[in-house]
């Protein structure tokens, strides 16, 4: 197939390490211009270095691509305005927009702080919506544009351990199918993937962590989607590739699961059962215990059933006694 992109101009979000590197190379090789936009922070979001980001560009260069570095942090209204303007500069113009940029403050719910939950909030969903803003007014004067967000089933199906990031992913699902509706009529596609792929970030979880969940019956993404594939990077950068395309003009407010061999279009939220009154009366507290069981509670399963708590070191489990008779 030809180069899908020629002559498109891209900017794209964490585009020094993992999944927006390899983005970053794909969109290149289809003959796009690319701005690859990473501060060097480590995985928590802390630190800084241009090197991830210029290393992405000379790589590009030598392989007889355009690109040109920006390392300014989404997680700012002037940074993201920077990161839009630094392709306005170079090529005058921005067609496409693609945001993997992201940092982890994983934590329980009960330990977590309000700077863990602000960091992550505002790397991934004030992060997305810096760019996309300053992107979409160009987008919309041009009336053609290709946005692609990130969200991941840590958010879409839930993680523990992850509420700031889950909350975020999730955050960007809503986000983008509201853009999609906002920006469809001016030629311009929003779409989001949930990627799978094996990278920094995901090495930060341990596999002991990974095995303790699923022992305590604690539903994770791994759970509902086995790793039982290699799952490079490059998986999710070709579909990139395509939603950034003509061949893709037609698809908008999509989700997308990418990992590994999978290609997968992900449903919308939408009511599976529900009870409906007669006469268009309202249920009673009573009427809801008395039916939810067989009805709307039939097969749902409790992502983390409730655990005995721990027993003193040296001490016995406590075990199920049958209740005395009746006298």
């Amino acid at each position: 197939m030809a180069r899908l992109l020629e002559g498109k101009v891209a900017v794209v979000t964490g585009g020094g390490r993992g999944i927006g590197r390899a983005v970053c190379l794909a969109l290149a090789r289809h003959g796009a211009k690319v701005v690859v936009n990473d501060p060097g922070v480590a995985v928590d979001g802390t630190g800084f270095s241009q090197a991830p980001a210029q290393e992405v560009v000379d790589l590009i260069r030598s392989q007889g691509g355009v690109a040109v570095p920006n390392f300014d942090s989404v997680a700012t209204m002037k940074g993201g305005e920077n990161i839009i303007k630094t392709a306005l500069d170079n090529f005058g113009t921005i067609d496409i927009l693609v945001t993997p940029a992201g940092i982890l403050r994983d934590r329980m719910i009960f330990n977590m702080t309000e700077e863990e939950w602000d960091a992550v909030i505002a790397t991934h969903l004030k992060g997305t919506f810096t760019v996309v803003k300053y992107a979409s007014i160009v987008m919309r004067q041009k009336r053609y544009g290709r946005i692609i967000t990130f969200s991941s089933v840590s958010g879409l199906w839930g993680n523990s351990g992850q509420a700031n990031y889950g909350a975020a992913k999730d955050g960007i699902a809503g986000f983008t199918r509201v853009i999609a509706r906002d920006l469809g009529r001016y030629g311009i596609t929003c779409n989001v993937i949930s990627p799978g792929a094996e990278t920094r970030m995901t090495q930060t979880v341990p596999e002991s962590a990974r095995q303790l969940r699923a022992q305590r019956g604690i539903l994770s993404s791994s759970t509902v989607v086995p790793r039982t594939f290699p799952r490079p990077p490059e998986a999710v950068a070709e579909v990139v590739v395509w939603l950034a395309s003509d061949e893709a003009a037609h698809v908008n407010g999509q989700i997308f699961h990418v990992a590994g061999n999978i290609v997968g279009l992900m449903n919308n939220p939408a009511v599976v059962k529900e009870l409906r009154r007669p006469g268009g009366g309202r249920w009673t507290v009573e009427e809801i215990a008395m039916l939810f069981p067989q009805a709307l509670g039939m097969d749902l399963v409790n992502p983390a059933p409730p655990q005995p708590p721990p027993q003193p070191t040296g001490q016995p489990a406590p075990t199920a006694q049958a209740p005395a008779p009746a006298s």
